[in-house]
């Protein structure tokens, strides 16, 4: 069953909509490390689909351009582990959900006073840290394997659109492949 499982999940990760999503979120990190490296003050968010990403941030347009072209180039040498990003959605999700059902799992039959509930809290904290713990190697995992790939094959940059509301600075980065 779990091999079956598997297979599907692997073969469905190669469609070309799912594959061209994943090799740009890959760009999207690896975008978002270049810029780490040449801004490590500033903050950034991105937002990955099949067609491109967004990247948020106030920053210059010419910065945004080489930064994707470097990670785009730095991908296609080789450097995998760009793909895989610590502060990716798909490790926030893991971890608020293995966090939340192990402290929920605390107050499995306990009665419905508050007072009772409150005695177990102590114990619903531990084993949500305890999950938050087990949640990091399985969410850089799960990129590694399922959401993000380092590998972009034959994906191009076409365009990268800057957009501004107010002081809000956001690019639009186009690809094809």
């Amino acid at each position: 069953m779990r091999t079956s499982l598997l297979s599907y999940v692997q073969s469905n990760l190669n469609t070309r909509t799912l594959s061209r999503l994943r090799r740009n979120h890959g760009l999207e990190h690896a975008t978002l490390h270049v810029l780490a490296e040449r801004y490590p003050r500033q903050s950034f968010a991105g937002h990955s689909n099949p067609d491109g990403f967004w990247l948020i941030g106030n920053l210059p347009a010419e910065a945004v351009q080489s930064a994707v072209e470097e990670g785009l180039r730095r991908l296609k040498n080789g450097e995998r582990r760009l793909a895989v990003h610590p502060n990716c959605g798909t490790n926030l999700v893991v971890a608020g959900t293995i966090a939340g059902l192990a402290g929920a799992s605390a107050m499995f039959g306990v009665g419905k006073r508050w007072q009772d509930k409150l005695e177990r809290l102590p114990l619903a904290a531990a084993l949500a840290t305890f999950g938050l713990i087990l949640a990091q190697p399985l969410a850089i995992h799960l990129q590694e394997k399922v959401t993000t790939s380092g590998e972009p094959g034959n994906l191009e940059i076409v365009e990268v659109i800057p957009s501004q509301q107010g002081r809000f600075r956001a690019y639009r980065i186009v690809t094809i492949g």
